[in-house]
């Protein structure tokens, strides 16, 4: 093989391993990108021309977030909400934003042993908060994102890629709005509650039933209690595990259709968020889904 042809070789994209999916839908997806940069290679190859792989990009450092390439953000706080749970704070420059719709998502990049791992996370902050974004991450033991996410801490640069996805919510289109999230599960569903709350002409009433393992595991605590003192904000924990000191009003475990009541406001929407879990630590999960009959169904995470 000539010294030419190994070149060349060396400048062929690489196919992606399934690690590097974050299996979110997202488009372009990572195989796109792939087949993308791949068809780029084979014309510059044909017409033996490098300066044509120059469009080519694999990151960026100027804060802008791009679907196809991976940029750079600064990680300006980190806050330890649970033994296995953080809120990242990372900063944008001057006073821009992400501009995020509601519902979209975001893919973060990782390198763990060598191997290349991606995943997809929903910020918690407002789409159109300036000068930064936050999200809400689980680490988990055998996670191999996880365990990047774990050696984290301020001033660190990550890199993300985006925006995909997006919920289908127009204000008033519906009367009332049902949302069930459990765990970090509670991601997407904060971006729509801020801008139905700073929506004053937005009358939708929100259900937002979050389910927990026991109640010192409920993120967000302080943030959730301050949405529910809107007028239109309803707000129930369902908890798997009873632990002493936990507030001993709500429901009984084997009476769990009253955690549903039944719609105030006709047109009803619901949007599901969370891990499968959700189905072993929801008391009652058949009444969930009893609850939507003859109404949208909408999934989202």
């Amino acid at each position: 093989m000539s010294g030419n042809e190994d070149d060349w070789l060396a400048l062929k994209p690489q196919e992606p391993s399934p690690s590097q999916c974050c299996g979110s839908g997202c488009k372009p997806c990572i195989y796109d990108v792939y087949e993308k940069e791949l068809a780029q290679w084979e014309r510059a190859k044909a017409k033996q021309d490098k300066s044509l792989l120059m469009e080519k990009k694999e990151q960026s450092n100027n804060s802008e977030l791009n679907p196809d390439t991976f940029t750079a953000f600064n990680i300006s706080s980190v806050e330890q909400l649970t033994e296995d749970t953080y809120q990242y704070k990372f900063e944008l420059p001057g006073n821009s934003s992400l501009q995020l719709s509601l519902g979209q998502h975001i893919v973060l990049r990782g390198v763990v042993d060598g191997l290349e791992v991606q995943r997809a996370y929903t910020p918690i902050s407002p789409g159109n908060a300036e000068g930064y974004f936050e999200v809400l991450m689980k680490c988990y033991e055998a996670g191999l994102m996880s365990q990047y996410i774990k050696t984290w801490k301020k001033g660190d640069m990550v890199f993300w890629r985006g925006p995909f996805g997006g919920f289908p919510y127009r204000p008033n289109k519906y009367g009332e709005l049902l949302m069930l999230a459990s765990g970090t599960g509670l991601a997407p569903m904060l971006p729509i509650l801020h801008s139905i709350t700073d929506d004053e002409e937005d009358e939708t009433f929100v259900t937002l039933v979050g389910c927990f393992r026991t109640f010192d595991k409920i993120y967000l605590k302080p943030l959730l209690q301050d949405l529910a003192r809107y007028w239109n904000i309803r707000i129930f924990y369902v908890l798997s595990q009873r632990t002493r000191g936990s507030p001993r009003h709500g429901t009984p475990r084997n009476h769990p259709p009253c955690l549903w009541p039944e719609p105030e406001h006709p047109g009803l929407i619901q949007k599901n968020s969370g891990h499968s879990s959700v189905q072993k630590d929801l008391p009652g999960s058949s009444a969930c889904s009893q609850l939507g009959n003859g109404h949208p169904w909408v999934r989202g995470g």
